[in-house]
């Protein structure tokens, strides 16, 4: 009874299989024909009805066949919108620039430039992982401008590199804060001062320029004491810097605890110089080696942290 079940079952299972390599043979003996034309006319049925797999399957044979003949122009077209629809940016954006560089005098020339441009602002990652892809797609928008200025698309474009930099801002500001954060100072004091120079008109500006205070005073407080009185006379210049440019920041009370903290370390300082002028084993204490990454002992756990790329 037992050995007639499992017959009937394998009988089942083996016709299931037949059935199923019936449906499949019909596309995969299309797919491995030589019938070109009929290999184009499904794959535009099958990019039509939105199955977008199996036309790239077929997509992707034929552009190797086609390359060069005439109706390669519509195969290419179509080939990068497979890709695109089927989210695989990378590949799309390669089509279609392709596509723009093969037919330049195509009536789809300054579409494909710009799905090109746009496939790379859709591949741009989030501000903390490597940015090059978001360069790329900046540099792919500016180029569509360029060729195109008087396009529909401009004002798209120029959004989206918006975007882009803004994407690029945040990631230079959180990067300077991690330098802050980690204890690195020095760093974190050409970090915020670059990432100004780089966005003038940043949204972060009053913020990077009330870190900059702290992280110079920081700097100076953990500098040899050599360095310290022109370090943390750095510091009293930036929070004047900021009261003036800020005064009505929620920032000044800290500003102002900072310069006061710094004038008062300088005068430790010069008396400490003082001193060591004339006391050759202080002198020679004082004389230890100065560092650009010392961290205060609470900070010491985060000294693991890393600037991300």
């Amino acid at each position: 009874m037992f050995k007639k079940q499992l017959r009937l079952l394998a009988g089942v299972f083996a016709a299931l299989l037949i059935v199923l390599g019936g449906c499949k043979s019909k596309y995969e003996k299309l797919k491995a024909s030589n019938d070109n034309a009929k290999k184009y006319s499904e794959a535009i049925k099958l990019y039509n009805k939105r199955e977008y797999t199996k036309a790239l399957g077929l997509f992707d044979d034929l552009v190797v066949r086609y390359r060069g003949h005439e109706g390669a122009e519509d195969l290419f077209y179509y080939n990068a919108y497979a890709n695109y629809k089927l989210k695989d940016y990378t590949a799309a954006g390669y089509h279609f620039k392709n596509f723009a560089d093969t037919y330049p005098s195509s009536p789809r020339a300054e579409e494909c430039r710009f799905m090109y441009a746009y496939c790379l602002y859709l591949d741009s990652p989030i501000y903390s992982l490597d940015q090059t892809n978001t360069t790329k797609a900046i540099d792919g928008l500016q180029l569509f401008i360029n060729l195109y200025p008087k396009s529909d698309r401009v004002a798209e474009a120029g959004k989206l590199i918006q975007t882009l930099r803004d994407k690029l801002e945040t990631k230079a500001f959180e990067n300077a804060k991690l330098y802050l954060t980690i204890g690195d100072y020095q760093a974190a004091v050409i970090a915020f001062g670059s990432t100004l120079r780089d966005y003038p008109d940043t949204k972060y500006g009053e913020e990077i320029e009330y870190l900059t205070v702290e992280a110079q005073y920081q700097y100076a407080k953990h500098s040899n004491e050599y360095f310290q009185e022109d370090r943390f006379g750095q510091t009293i210049t930036l929070a004047d810097q900021f009261t003036d440019k800020f005064p009505t920041s929620k920032y000044l009370k800290d500003v102002a605890q900072y310069k006061k903290d710094a004038k008062e370390d300088m005068e430790k300082t010069k008396r400490l110089l003082a001193e060591a002028s004339i006391n050759p084993n202080l002198a020679k204490k004082l004389s230890k080696k100065d560092s650009v990454k010392t961290q205060p002992p609470s900070e010491k756990n985060n000294g693991d942290k890393k600037i991300p790329n």
